[in-house]
């Protein structure tokens, strides 16, 4: 039928009875259960699904749009020979001299320009820093601009991520998104296998007109894009509140979580605290300074990108790592001693866990980075697609009339009918999941609930109208 959500499939045309020496199979009984999870999932969620398809569409365009609108301070003229990068941040602290500096990134090609990350900048979002971008052949500071998260996303891109991620609303806001996330793999599944059980029927109602065109249309569109619906769910839910917190506890009690270098150093590690303490005045500049330290990292096969993130503290390294989150990967890190420039700790991104990888990979095609712009148009596809099978499922609910908007609750004793060695380990399952996606415990619980009062009440309105006749 569909994998998206919807309001449809308990009304595609019934099919043949089957004869009464034939058993009526496994799905039989459950296809009542699937269709009316289907149907309310479609119905109460949908709204959710579409704003977070909305915004993921302007996410997913906002990398083109982000290199259109600064240019300027993002590509320079090619030059000949590219300055230290000592001089390019101490021409950037010239021009603001506010905040510490709290990470650099090196031009990544030859006509792109430095970014000085400072913190601590009044008037910028504690969560932010202020990007300043320098010609690396100039050190001429080009602009600056607030920029946000390891992908260094700009004003823009800050905005719309932060609409898709939570409305603007904060930790609360969140919990859209990750309600969206976790019922969008059940609608698509659920929508899958009515979609199969009634393939046969669905070919007929090809060329007509009405409800059942907007039926053929919506399980069509649903099941191709099925596959990245279930992909959008799972990614998303990696970094969600609740389910992300579980997803991340497990993947440590498994031992997968995702490395880090230790910034930790010993010996000299005193003499270059009290130097940075004394003369750097958050300048990045922390013992062998930061020219040094970005020839380590590169006798140690950091290639562009890179960023490096001076000591934290009198006891800490200097930590260079890369950033390249497409493909191919670059995700390799170093820490490196301030007070001799020896490299003290390597994390490598051949090294991780195999989920730790996994994660990587699926959060950054989940964010349009793996695989650059074919990502981001696969991403806007799938967001088009979802927001044309909900309009089509509201659309369906529409043409059914007023009398019917409610579709028909599970028949009274459907339960009975699931065998038990199906429904005690699909009753098991659906526990588990909503221990782990409270989003989906919780809210499937309530959709039953809802359910049996609308079966009782039918059932009621079904008795009083036969004792009446």
């Amino acid at each position: 039928m569909t994998t998206a959500p919807s309001t449809t499939t308990d009304e595609a045309p019934e099919a043949a009875p089957a004869p009464a020496s034939k058993s009526p199979g496994l799905w039989a009984p459950l296809r009542p259960l699937v269709l009316r999870l289907h149907f309310y999932a479609g119905v109460l969620v949908a709204p959710f699904l579409l704003v977070a398809a909305v915004t993921g569409l302007l996410y997913a365009g906002s990398f083109q749009a982000e290199k259109l609108l600064y240019a300027h301070e993002m590509t320079v003229p090619v030059g000949d020979t590219e300055l230290p990068i000592s001089e390019q941040v101490a021409a950037a602290r010239k021009a603001h001299p506010e905040g510490t500096v709290s990470a650099v990134r090196p031009s990544p090609q030859d006509d792109g320009t430095t970014r000085v990350m400072l913190s601590g900048v009044e008037g910028v979002d504690p969560e932010h820093t202020l990007a300043v971008f320098v010609d690396p052949y100039t050190a001429k500071v080009r602009g600056a601009l607030e920029q946000y998260g390891s992908t260094g996303a700009l004003p823009v891109r800050t905005w719309i991520s932060g609409l898709h991620r939570n409305l603007h609303l904060g930790e609360t806001g969140r919990l859209y998104s990750e309600f969206a996330a976790s019922w969008l793999w059940v609608i698509a599944a659920g929508g899958i296998a009515l979609w199969f059980s009634r393939r046969r029927a669905l070919r007929k109602v090809r060329g007509t007109s009405g409800r059942r065109r907007t039926l053929g249309l919506h399980g069509t569109v649903g099941v191709w894009a099925a596959a990245g619906f279930f992909f959008l769910s799972a990614t998303g839910l990696t970094w969600s509140t609740y389910a992300g917190a579980n997803i991340d506890e497990l993947r440590t009690s498994l031992k997968q979580a995702t490395p880090s270098v230790s910034a930790a150093v010993s010996g000299g590690g005193e003499h270059a605290g009290h130097e940075a303490a004394s003369g750097s005045g958050g300048d990045g500049e922390h013992g062998v300074g930061l020219d040094k330290v970005l020839a380590a990292a590169r006798a140690e096969g950091l290639g562009d990108p890179v960023e490096i993130v001076p000591p934290a503290d009198a006891s800490s390294a200097y930590i260079v790592k890369q950033v390249q989150r497409s493909w191919p990967e670059k995700q390799d890190a170093v820490a490196i001693d301030p007070a001799t420039g020896e490299v003290t700790d390597t994390v490598r991104f051949a090294d991780y866990p195999v989920l730790a990888k996994l994660t990587r990979w699926g959060i950054d095609l989940h964010t349009g980075t793996l695989f650059g712009l074919v990502n981001q148009i696969a991403l806007m596809l799938l967001a088009l697609s979802l927001i044309l099978l909900i309009v089509w499922g509201y659309r369906m609910w529409w043409q059914r009339g007023r009398g019917s908007a409610f579709g028909r609750p599970i028949p009274r004793g459907a339960w009975a009918q699931v065998p038990p060695y199906v429904l005690v380990p699909l009753m098991a399952a659906v526990a588990v999941l909503g221990y782990f996606v409270p989003l989906l415990g919780i809210p499937l619980a309530g959709f039953l609930v809802v359910d049996v009062i609308l079966g009782e009440l039918a059932h009621r309105r079904q008795t009083k109208a036969t004792a009446q006749a």
